[in-house]
């Protein structure tokens, strides 16, 4: 499903074909090159993003939609509404941090809400529509990642393993909770996978702040 960007030699890969075939939409790849690729029309990014976008934002506006409005519609169809809607413009979006994309779905998803509140006749209450992250909370290195420059990340990013970036990507990007990250990298605990997370996020943020980044 995604093509995996080329990686300095020496890198850790073993055993990430297997991974990636139980992982499609979940690469070292970051969602940022996956919309630069999106913009530039290759359908198979497109893809790619939904795959690996829509599940959390599922989660993130699971309860979110009044209950005056679920009648006519569903929060899985509202999801599924915002993000095409956002996929169909992504000539208009300029991803400059990390959480750019996750940040400009999530507006969308808002913004559909309210269209459908007030479709129904009533004014959508702002309380309704926190801005909190589903599952484990997020820590500050995590949250400040989120808000970093795309470009000094990109470059961070690169200096890491294989299997780091993909905890990166799957923690920092698409926002997984430990016990998602645990499942799916095959971790046998929660411990195991915050601890892993904390060292891949540390390595990266160390890496952040060295000269000429």
């Amino acid at each position: 499903m995604i093509t995996m960007t080329p990686m300095p030699e020496g890198d850790d890969r073993r055993g990430a074909g297997r991974e990636n075939e139980a992982r499609p939409f979940l690469s070292d790849e970051s969602t940022i090159e996956l919309v630069v690729r999106a913009q530039r029309g290759d359908h198979a990014a497109v893809e790619a993003l939904l795959q690996r976008c829509l599940p959390s934002l599922k989660r993130w506006a699971h309860g979110r939609l009044p209950a005056a409005a679920r009648g006519s519609l569903d929060t899985e169809d509202l999801v599924q509404e915002s993000a095409m809607h956002v996929l169909r413009r992504l000539d208009a979006f300029e991803p400059r941090h990390v959480g750019a994309m996750q940040a400009y779905l999530r507006q969308s998803v808002i913004n559909r809400i309210r269209d459908e509140v007030r479709r129904i006749g009533r004014q959508p209450p702002p309380s309704e529509l926190p801005e909190d992250l589903p599952g484990d909370k997020t820590s500050p290195l995590e949250l400040a990642i989120q808000s970093e420059a795309y470009e000094r990340y990109r470059q961070a990013l690169s200096t890491l393993k294989s299997r780091e970036r993909e905890l990166i990507v799957a923690r920092i990007e698409i926002q997984w909770s430990m016990a998602e990250i645990a499942e799916r990298f095959g971790m046998r605990t929660l411990d195991g996978a915050r601890m892993a997370v904390s060292r891949a996020v540390k390595r990266l943020t160390q890496n952040l702040g060295k000269p000429g980044l």
